[in-house]
């Protein structure tokens, strides 16, 4: 017996993955989340259309069980369809790099892979993932926890991309990130999601920049479909942005909340978001330029640093040209319309970044508001001079940055 159990720990935690390979796209059929009526815990049993090389790994505060594949459709899957186990409190999954895809699993408390396997089947090629999951303390998990460096987990061969020189009078790029999608609906109100309300003012705040002449747009998802929130900071660094806009419009549980809002990164969470990207292994989509995948994690993280003094005063001005300008043009923003905060996607350490909060479900003139489309093209109008205004700023002083 402790022969099985020597296997199955090396099986999950130093090999996480069978290397399957198989060509084209695996798609799921079936199956989820249950918790197991015998022995306690729960477990996770899929069924996709073929093998897949995959790996399996936790992640801590909150507790995450992860599974990464290469690669599943995950087409009109639903939390719900995946998730009957009272130990699950969420399940995401999408794309979340070229060629990859992957399964989140929010812990309602710690729980460790005792069991792991895919099988495949002899006839119609299917394959049915097994992971067995029970309860655990605290200390144990945080122990096992952690993104695996696996040498044998294929992986695209890190790239360093130096922005290519910009000529004169060139476009400004701007990339506009519509929160949520997909499977994350966000925010809910009177039958209107915050990812639909958010897709379409992306659609329409692209329209009007593109009018203007002076800018490319890309957004980095023109479909409701789920983004993962790495992806879309990788998506601005490979489109070369120059300015990284997030939307959103939140909903609070209680109290009254009114008006746009524009959040930049906390500056005491910088030293944070350092610490936490220089762990990752997709360094070379963080620092346009720089290839950090061979450095140390206290090199990347102070080279990230060295970035932000830099680019945070920038994002900073950015946010203050866009709520000058919101409110020149729609008369009002929030009471408190500057704001910090440790949003994952403001984590760029060289695109000036700002999250745009357009306003609150959970308030009945911004939710009407949001679903105007005269005041959208307030907003957008808002939102297009704001940018204007930071240009002209930021090219005055751009000769007094550090390079």
């Amino acid at each position: 017996m402790s022969r099985i159990f020597a296997f199955l720990f090396v099986l999950v935690w130093a090999v996480p993955g069978l290397a399957q390979e198989a060509s084209g796209l695996a798609r799921y059929e079936d199956g989820g989340f249950k918790d197991r009526r015998f022995g306690g815990g729960s477990e996770l049993r899929l069924t996709l259309s073929q093998g897949v090389p995959w790996r399996v790994f936790t992640v801590a505060d909150p507790y995450r069980l992860v599974v990464d594949f290469r690669e599943v459709d995950w087409s009109g899957v639903t939390d719900r369809e995946l998730n009957a186990s009272k130990r699950v409190r969420q399940v995401q999954m999408g794309s979340f790099r070229p060629g990859w895809s992957r399964l989140v699993a929010e812990l309602t408390g710690p729980l460790q892979v005792s069991e792991a396997s895919l099988s495949v089947a002899t006839e119609g090629g299917s394959a049915e993932l097994l992971l067995r999951l029970e309860d655990t303390d605290d200390v144990s998990f945080r122990a096992r926890a952690g993104v695996p460096s696996d040498p044998d987990w294929k992986r695209p061969e890190a790239k360093a991309r130096a922005p290519a020189p910009r000529a004169a009078g060139a476009p400004i790029v701007v990339v506009l990130d519509p929160g949520h999608g997909g499977v994350d609906p966000g925010a809910q109100r009177a039958g209107v999601n915050e990812a639909d309300l958010m897709l379409t003012f992306a659609r329409e705040l692209r329209d009007v920049l593109l009018r203007s002449g002076n800018y490319d747009v890309v957004l980095t998802r023109n479909e409701d479909s789920f983004v993962s929130l790495e992806r879309r900071v990788a998506l601005a660094h490979e489109a070369g942005a120059d300015i990284f806009i997030s939307l959103h419009a939140d909903a609070l549980d209680s109290g009254v909340a009114h008006g746009a809002s524009v959040y930049t990164l906390a500056e005491d969470a910088s030293d944070a978001a350092s610490a936490a990207l220089a762990e990752r292994h997709d360094r070379d989509d963080l620092l346009a330029g720089v290839d950090l995948s061979g450095s140390d994690d206290k090199v990347a993280s102070i080279l990230l640093d060295m970035a932000r003094l830099d680019n945070t005063p920038r994002s900073q001005a950015l946010s203050t040209h866009l709520v000058d300008e919101i409110r020149s043009e729609l008369g009002y923003v929030h009471k408190d319309p500057e704001r910090q905060a440790a949003f994952s996607v403001l984590k760029s350490a060289d695109i000036p970044s700002v999250l745009i909060e357009l306003g609150f479900l959970s308030s009945q003139e911004d939710l009407r508001s949001l679903q105007d489309p005269a005041w959208r093209g307030g907003m957008a109008a808002g939102i297009r001079d704001g940018l204007a205004a930071w240009i002209i700023e930021d090219k005055a002083l751009a000769r007094l940055r550090r390079q």
